[in-house]
């Protein structure tokens, strides 16, 4: 097998409330991590990773993408009204028609709306990346059809119907995926939402966990950070604890899908015992693993 290689891959772009998304953590604390606008948003990133694995393009979520109307695309704090992803898929050198497998750690709306095409009037929405199988774990998968009062809105209600008519949908019930194969480990989160799926990735210089919204970005790898957004916030502290504490003894690597400003960075712990992200990656452009 190939060395692996890997494209950072920015989608469209969001713009959130500051407090919503660093839970109870104090303004007077948050903002020296990020400075929010004259609405208390923050700027986010919608990230996704693409791995390119001897004859097979794999794409680690899809971000945000454009298919909300002018109405919810400014509710939403969406930035751009094209397609972002397919662009900077294609500045890579690749078409959303290249992708082999496209795999979801969970469906809202800011992490699978890139599968759909971009708003037009009076247009259905259709799903994008014809010859990609589509991969997301049987929990996150059952939310997504039958989702709680609290997260309703976080769905996209076309987006089951369309992934079940494609024929290419892989609901994934353990650790492993036939489509992904046994290099690739899944380790499950209920913290943030049902069946959260976190791709571990081998590599030569450590592996690389795409880590979602368990740790959308740097200063949510601080245990007690956590958003306002999250089902079980204590659930996911200890969630976070368990996978930092191993990425640390594998002098492993976290993929950012949030973070404005950082794609990678290597986990470390400080004589205190405080966890942070160190070796500080802004893209990745055909990087080795």
């Amino acid at each position: 097998m190939g060395k692996r290689r890997a494209w950072s891959i920015l989608g469209n772009s969001q713009r959130l409330d500051g407090g919503a998304m660093f839970g109870n953590a104090p303004r007077a604390l948050w903002h020296k991590w990020v400075e929010p606008d004259e609405l208390n948003r923050i700027p986010l990133a919608c990230r996704a990773l693409l791995i390119e694995d001897s004859d097979r393009r794999i794409l680690f979520e899809t971000g945000i993408g454009a298919f909300f109307p002018p109405q919810l695309r400014d509710r939403f704090g969406v930035q751009e009204e094209s397609h972002v992803l397919l662009d900077n898929l294609q500045k890579a050198g690749f078409s959303h028609e290249d992708i082999d497998c496209v795999v979801l750690s969970h469906l809202h709306f800011d992490h699978a709306g890139g599968l759909l095409t971009a708003y037009e009037p009076e247009e259905p929405m259709r799903l994008l990346f014809p010859n990609a199988t589509f991969v997301v774990s049987w929990d996150a998968w059952q939310r997504a059809k039958h989702p709680h009062a609290r997260d309703r809105a976080s769905f996209i209600p076309e987006l089951p119907p369309l992934l079940e008519e494609s024929g290419r949908l892989e609901v994934v019930k353990g650790h492993r995926s036939d489509m992904l194969g046994a290099d690739y480990k899944l380790w499950l989160s209920e913290g943030h939402t049902p069946g959260l799926m976190l791709t571990e990735i081998p590599g030569d210089d450590g592996p690389v966990v795409y880590a979602a919204d368990l740790i959308p970005g740097r200063a949510w790898v601080h245990l007690p950070i956590t958003m306002g957004y999250d089902r079980y916030p204590e659930q996911l502290i200890n969630e976070k604890t368990d996978l930092l504490t191993r990425l640390v003894e594998q002098h492993g690597r976290l993929f950012f899908t949030h973070d404005h400003e950082v794609a990678l960075g290597r986990v470390a712990r400080s004589e205190k015992g405080r966890f942070f992200a160190e070796e500080a990656r802004a893209e990745l452009v055909g990087a080795p693993l």
